[in-house]
């Protein structure tokens, strides 16, 4: 017996769209991507996850471009408020904020880093 078919015109649940919450947060953080090595039951699971994330490190370098803008929209925002509407409210609050992103910008510089250049043992 054959299963119907399906009908284009009906959503199925692969092609559903993402809720823009799940997306925003995808688009921002990178944590999705990569394997948990320490949930590994044994080494065979343990060097497939570093290899997953060796291999999933290539999309590192797009997460920095978009932090960097951030950063860099921030400080911006920061200097504007602060030099153009005279807002020290306002451009501590942005300032405040190129400081968290910048942090970002660091730590996916490390991750990234060490996944690419670091050995597996």
């Amino acid at each position: 017996m054959q299963a119907p078919p399906i009908k284009p015109d009906q959503p199925s649940s692969a092609t559903e769209q993402m809720p823009f919450r799940r997306l925003l947060y995808r688009f921002l953080f990178f944590d999705w991507l990569f394997a948990d090595v320490h949930a590994a039951r044994n080494r065979i699971e343990r060097h497939a996850a570093r290899q997953h994330n060796r291999r999933m490190s290539r999309y590192l370098p797009v997460y920095l471009r978009r932090w960097s803008f951030l950063t860099a929209f921030d400080f911006g925002l920061g200097f504007l408020f602060e030099r153009g509407l005279q807002a020290q409210v306002l451009s501590a609050w942005f300032f405040t904020w190129s400081c968290v992103s910048l942090t970002g910008v660091i730590i996916i510089t490390v991750a990234w880093a060490f996944l690419v250049h670091g050995r597996l043992s």
